[in-house]
């Protein structure tokens, strides 16, 4: 069988309190337990904050990536996340991950593709 590199699903999806799309800080905060209660390691991040509302976070993982970007005056967020599969099938991780999203945004799925590599 050949190596498949990894899972990445891409997503889309809206929240009923606009308030958690509009600044990072609680984000990252929960992006940095999730990497910790995973067991990935973090080698960057970026955060930026926009003027009047909104946010993008990429954070790179010796694993891949997560990101998110969001639009709250469209009630909206896209989030990404790709984990190699590099010494072990990371594919229930990257599900388990995008689950805790969801719930920590209180979120609505609009759109998600799961893509295979």
């Amino acid at each position: 069988m050949p190596y498949q590199p990894g899972l990445h699903i891409l997503a889309e999806f809206s929240v009923a309190d606009v308030q958690r799309l509009s600044a990072s800080a609680p984000c990252k905060s929960f992006f940095d337990g999730l990497i910790a209660d995973y067991g990935l390691e973090k080698v960057g991040e970026v955060y930026h904050d926009f003027n009047g509302a909104g946010f993008t976070g990429v954070v790179c993982l010796t694993e891949s990536h997560l990101s998110i970007h969001t639009w709250p005056e469209f009630n909206l967020a896209t989030f990404d996340i790709f984990l190699s599969n590099y010494q072990k099938d990371n594919s229930e991780k990257v599900r388990a991950i995008y689950r805790e999203v969801l719930r920590f945004f209180e979120a609505t799925e609009i759109k998600k593709t799961e893509l295979v590599r």
